[in-house]
């Protein structure tokens, strides 16, 4: 992408803000140097760790912190000879520790994702400097210092330093005693000088102590005297300092030849430090002006929603929010025309859209709304502004031709043009026709372009050509200031005239002027002005609409999380109340009989606190009649409170009821409950859904066929069909148990007698099934 074409969309001081807000001197040269990537797949991945790099910043998971610049390191580490000062070690000691910490942080899944994010998989999968990074921990000490335990030479020969100082001062100590020499002295304390040992003997006094002078004070009033006694101990310390930095320089040789050796991993590491360090910058950027990451991806659409310029929003005082901006062109749209006053906001558009588009091209987040999405443009190019050149020659509108004529050989499908008053600097009506065939030309080519322009030819055309959009800026009709608000498919008045009376030109001059434009008969603002109120009415009713519908939704989420709190806090009572009647029935305390009453009691309280938390079910209208006479034998309808479909075999008129195929199974189902194929049946709002699999529905009432199964899975099977039954309303059951032994048939009985909600029960009729089948009304 040309770097004019960013300078103009002023992308540098958007990268220079992000680098003011990384960590680091290498992170923060980085972020300068960003440009639009030149691949969809480069800028998803790029999009996706700033994703995660926003959520690990949001939840402190990392910190970044100032390190330094190891580049200039990397030219010893490639040479044979040259090895790594102290400081360099410190630095490359620093940063490992910060990719140590980078890699405990950031490998590990964020928030429970599976195995490793995108984010993740590239910290884990870096290169690392292990040897190196343990051997500068167990070397440096925290003050910048080799550690003594840094080589046994090192640590012996700093041990026999210390031993000597302290052989120093004791010596010293006894000899100013003995001699009584504390009142020659400026000080009572041993000092350095030249790394020596020496004492500081007052200059009066010069001549009272024997020694070697080393040097004087900067007033002259203190002599640095070296005595005697002390200078074959001075000497035995140089020899020894000597010996610790021979130590200390084989240490660094050590050190050196470790990272040579991990030169690559300490380059990986380094890199991805700075990376990181990039991607928590843009983090910071996206919180700052509350941006999100758009969708970039194939198609034409462009939908930028709530769209600022960042520039604006970052420099916005408080109270002074930047206003924003929907710049929404459809599938088949490629062209916005945008239209208004002077000064009412059209360039910043133009500029919002070019800047967006640059940067998120970047993997930058851009400061819009969520579900805003993009085109991949590979190429943008801008003609904003006043383009002459005095030194070569160019009026403004010589230079925009110019410019157009060089770049049009690139301009595709993938372009973004933006034209700001392009055509202007001519004769209006000639410039106007340019303008009109330049557009033409850029939609042939398939390019997407948004144009600002004062053209009422422009204008006309942006509301009439196929594939073009109009949309105008706003103003407030009573003191014809700009709103720099958007609207669209409408086009607006340049309102010079108040504008220039705004900027305080004669007011005689203005009359004159408004004369001319009435005797050319082409003042069209009074119905411009009157499309501009139209249009602010327009977008004042969708905000009230928009933010009615805001309050609403919370209105509603609050009461399903109440309504959720409720059913949460009843279900959890209703457990504890069960296992506490277990817990009674196993301890001996309640008979069988007694437990399973206490249990019904439970689930119809259960039943009695959910009607309460739901309210009254709605009542809904009433739905058409199901005709049965008109349903042919073999069509498919829908069994309402089973909520499946079947097919129908038989039909009772007399009865109205219908004998259906469920899966293969076969029952009579009352006109009641059913429904033409494909339509769903609700209570309450909620839809029914029958969770028991022995369930089915005939005459209007359940069915629940429990043959062939265990006396204590039947229990339960019943228990569960009972409380689905009373939870729809089911007044009348039926429970087919078979003929057998009777075994089956007599723990159906007893069950049902023991059952609170249970009015009464009895065997069918031989029609029915006889004693294969007991019908059950409930109360």
């Amino acid at each position: 992408m040309e770097s004019r074409t960013l300078s103009l969309l002023e992308f540098p001081k958007v990268l220079e803000r992000l680098a003011n807000m990384a960590a680091s001197e290498p992170a923060a040269a980085a972020c300068r140097a960003i440009v639009p990537l030149g691949d969809v797949a480069l800028v998803a991945r790029e999009q996706q760790k700033l994703a995660e790099a926003l959520e690990l910043r949001r939840n402190r998971a990392f910190e970044f912190s100032p390190f330094p610049d190891l580049e200039p390191l990397f030219p010893v580490l490639d040479s044979e000879r040259r090895t790594l000062d102290l400081d360099a070690l410190v630095a490359l000691g620093h940063v490992l520790s910060r990719v140590a910490a980078l890699r405990d942080a950031l490998g590990q899944p964020i928030s429970g994702e599976a195995p490793a994010s995108v984010l993740g998989a590239i910290v884990s999968g870096t290169p690392w400097a292990k040897k190196t990074q343990a051997a500068l921990t167990r070397c440096l000490a925290p003050d910048g210092r080799l550690r003594d335990e840094s080589s046994p030479e090192l640590f012996s020969v700093r041990q026999e330093i210390r031993s000597i100082h302290q052989t120093i001062l004791n010596k010293v100590k006894e000899f100013v005693s003995e001699r009584d020499l504390g009142p020659l002295l400026q000080d009572d304390y041993v000092t350095i000088s030249s790394d020596r040992y020496v004492l500081p003997l007052r200059a009066n006094f010069k001549g009272r102590l024997p020694g070697i002078v080393h040097d004087y004070s900067q007033t002259g009033e203190t002599i640095y005297v070296e005595p005697f006694f002390l200078v074959e101990i001075n000497n035995r310390l140089q020899e020894l300092k000597n010996e610790e930095r021979e130590a200390e320089a084989r240490v660094m040789a050590f050190l050196t030849g470790l990272a040579k050796d991990e030169r690559r991993e300490i380059v990986a590491s380094y890199r991805l430090l700075v990376d990181c360090d990039v991607l928590w910058a843009k983090a910071a950027l996206c919180d700052a002006f509350g941006g999100t990451l758009p969708e970039v991806a194939g198609g034409h659409a462009v939908q930028l929603l709530a769209a600022r310029h960042p520039l604006l929003v970052l420099a916005a005082a408080a109270g002074n929010p930047a206003v924003a901006q929907d710049l929404v062109l459809a599938e088949d749209q490629r062209a916005l025309i945008v239209t208004g006053a002077n000064a009412g906001g059209k360039t910043v558009c133009l500029k919002t859209l070019g800047l967006l588009a640059a940067m998120a091209l970047s993997g930058l987040p851009v400061p819009a709304g969520e579900g805003s999405s993009l085109p991949f443009f590979r190429k943008i190019f801008v003609f904003l502004g006043d383009e002459q050149s005095l030194e070569d020659h160019l009026s403004t509108f010589t230079a925009q031709i110019r410019h157009l004529s060089r770049v049009w050989p690139a301009i595709d499908a993938d372009t973004l043009v933006l034209l700001d008053e392009f055509g202007a600097g001519t004769d209006p009506s000639q410039g106007a026709a340019l303008a009109q065939s330049v557009v033409d030309g850029l939609l042939d080519r398939g390019a997407c372009l948004a144009a600002a322009t004062h053209f009422p030819a422009l204008k006309a055309y942006g509301l009439s050509r196929p594939g073009v959009r109009a949309a105008c800026m706003l103003f407030d009709p009573a003191t014809k200031k700009p709103l720099y608000r958007l609207a669209y498919d409408q086009v607006g008045a340049s309102i010079a005239l108040d504008v220039a009376r705004e900027h305080g030109l004669p007011e005689d001059i203005l009359e004159r002027a408004n004369r001319y434009l009435l005797l050319d008969g082409n003042d069209t603002g009074l119905v411009f002005e009157r499309l501009n109120e139209l249009a602010l009415r327009r977008e004042q009713e969708l905000e009230a609409i928009a933010a009615k519908r805001v309050v609403e939704e919370q209105r509603i989420q609050k009461l399903k999380d109440n309504l959720q709190k409720a059913q949460d806090k009843l279900v959890e009572e209703m457990r504890e109340l069960s296992r506490d009647i277990v817990r009674r029935h196993e301890a001996g305390r309640l008979g069988r009989k007694e437990a399973q009453k206490a249990l019904a009691d439970a689930r119809k309280s259960l039943i009695d606190a959910s009607s309460d938390i739901l309210g009254e079910r709605k009542a809904e209208s009433p739905a058409a009649a199901f005709d049965l006479a008109t349903v042919p034998l073999g069509d498919t309808v829908l069994v309402v409170s089973w909520q499946k479909t079947a097919v129908v075999r038989e039909k009772d008129l007399k009865r109205q009821a219908a004998k259906v195929d469920i899966g293969g199974v076969s029952l009579w189902v009352g006109v009641a409950d059913l429904a033409a194929a494909g339509k769903a049946a609700k209570a309450g709002g909620t839809t029914i859904v029958n969770t028991a699999p022995s369930d089915a529905v005939r005459g209007g009432g359940l069915v629940c066929d429990i043959r062939g199964l265990r006396a204590d899975v039947a229990e339960s099977e019943l228990l569960a069909f009972l409380d689905q039954a009373l939870l729809r309303g089911h007044g009348e059951l039926e429970i087919i148990h078979g003929r057998g032994t009777g075994a089956l048939r007599r723990e159906v009985h007893r069950l049902l007698k023991a059952h609170p909600q249970v009015t009464q029960f009895a065997l069918a009729p031989e029609d029915r099934g006889g004693d294969g089948m007991t019908m059950v009304t409930l109360k």
